[in-house]
């Protein structure tokens, strides 16, 4: 309650993107130009996909998204790539057993259509057409890892 007999009110949550960054991007071609070549066959496509994230300070966080995949057909690689694309965070007035979520749901959520851009841009300047990755469910990674790690977050490293 303040002086005046309303109540007080809360100050709402933040989740702010201070800054996007490319760390490192790869992309591999050493077939070429017989990996352009019609192919008799659709290539495997694999992908694998990590959060990390970590503190910089009581509010803001450094989060990276790795993105790795290749293309394969079973006499050739057409194409491998990685990307680390990263963002700062910043969270405020958010309880903290809710920060680890945020940081490794929502931020990635937030980072992966720019990340997906810059996949889809680079296989199609490598000869390809553009791969653009299918939508990731960073909740259920989330759950996944949390099952793997033995339960609840808490005095975890913000490791995804």
């Amino acid at each position: 309650m303040t002086t005046n007999g309303e109540p007080a009110l809360e100050a709402a949550p933040q989740l702010n993107v201070l800054a996007q960054y490319v760390r490192d991007l790869s992309f591999e071609n050493r077939n070429a130009p017989r990996s352009l070549m019609p192919q008799s066959e659709q290539p495997a496509i694999n992908i694998q996909i990590n959060v990390n994230a970590n503190p910089m300070s009581e509010q803001e966080f450094q989060v990276e998204l790795t993105i790795e995949g290749d293309a394969k057909t079973k006499e050739l690689t057409l194409f491998k790539f990685e990307l680390i694309f990263g963002g700062i965070f910043r969270i405020a007035n958010v309880p903290e057993e809710a920060i680890h979520p945020i940081v490794l749901i929502e931020c990635p959520r937030l980072l992966f259509p720019f990340a997906r851009q810059i996949i889809a841009n680079a296989t199609r300047d490598g000869g390809f057409p553009p791969l653009y990755l299918d939508p990731v469910d960073f909740a259920a990674l989330y759950r996944q890892r949390i099952a793997e790690q033995g339960g609840m977050p808490g005095g975890q490293q913000l490791t995804q």
